[in-house]
């Protein structure tokens, strides 16, 4: 008898650790049927079969930058990623897991591979990711490729210049260099803005791989204004640099998955709307002191 109960207990540890994290799956409701996300069941008892696949592989792979402080920097010391939309990865780990954002993160369910805006779309359409959450700027255009989440950051371009430079403000910057990202949108957004303001202002732009690289040449004035999103740029901000009164091209950052992977896509929706209901997406962009 004794050798009996040992026995069951042992089985009983064993399962309690392997559930340890989709003890108390959370439901989410997709376009075909109710799931339970965190359970690790077969797909068909639960899970939407896109969700399902994450599940049975262990990890939730999420594209994201590794250039951008306070949204998405990778460690140099420890090789991790931390910031505000890292924050966003693990939280939604923790609703495919059955966990927290917390343990979802203490057991690795997130792996994450450092995006640019060339590579993010890439990467996502030939499934070596599961999502992007990498200041992904939600547009008609994009929304006919990918699956977009409600917004959970909009932000607007903005303009950071050196100091000693005399730009004042986006007309300062007839024939000077503007330097901006691949595959970014803000050349067209520039542009567009300066039309409809009636602005008499010519800027050259210049493609650079990367921000650091973007931030680099500023410093160095290969470039006389690094443009891009406003938090972005408040990354790079320092003593000798400031970021213009100039806002424009309003943007909403949201959460891409892949167009066929609509139980997934059905499952950030759910995650993503409570945080912003429940103020907890607003407690994350305090944390990271994003304005």
């Amino acid at each position: 008898m004794m050798k009996k109960m040992l026995s069951l207990a042992l089985t009983l540890a064993m399962v309690a650790s392997i559930t340890a994290c989709g003890s108390k799956p959370e439901t989410t409701t997709t376009a075909a049927e109710t799931t339970k996300a965190g359970e690790t069941a077969k797909a068909g008892d639960g899970a939407a079969a896109d969700v399902q696949k994450i599940i049975d592989r262990g990890t939730l792979k999420v594209g994201c930058k590794s250039d951008i402080p306070k949204f998405s920097l990778q460690n140099t010391a420890t090789g991790e990623y931390e910031g505000f939309e890292d924050d966003i990865a693990y939280e939604i780990a923790g609703k495919i897991f059955g966990c927290t954002a917390d343990e979802a993160k203490e057991k690795k369910l997130v792996a994450f591979q450092g995006v640019t805006a060339k590579t993010r779309g890439p990467l996502l359409e030939n499934g070596e990711i599961d999502l992007v959450i990498a200041t992904f700027t939600i547009t008609d255009e994009r929304k006919e490729t990918y699956n977009f989440s409600t917004p959970y950051y909009t932000d607007a371009i903005g303009l950071l210049v050196n100091k000693d430079s005399g730009i004042t403000s986006i007309e300062g910057l007839d024939g000077k260099i503007v330097g901006i990202a691949q595959s970014a949108n803000t050349k067209e957004m520039t542009l567009k803005y300066i039309d409809e303001k009636g602005l008499k202002v010519k800027p050259q732009f210049q493609e650079f791989d990367g921000y650091p690289a973007l931030a680099q040449a500023l410093a160095t004035k290969q470039i006389d204004c690094f443009s891009v999103d406003r938090a972005i740029l408040s990354g790079y901000v320092n003593d000798k640099n400031q970021i213009l009164e100039d806002r424009f091209a309003e943007q909403d950052y949201g959460v891409a998955s892949a167009k066929e992977n609509t139980g997934l896509a059905a499952l950030v929706e759910e995650k993503v709307t409570s945080m912003i209901s429940d103020g907890s997406m607003k407690k994350l962009q305090d944390k990271w002191e994003l304005q």
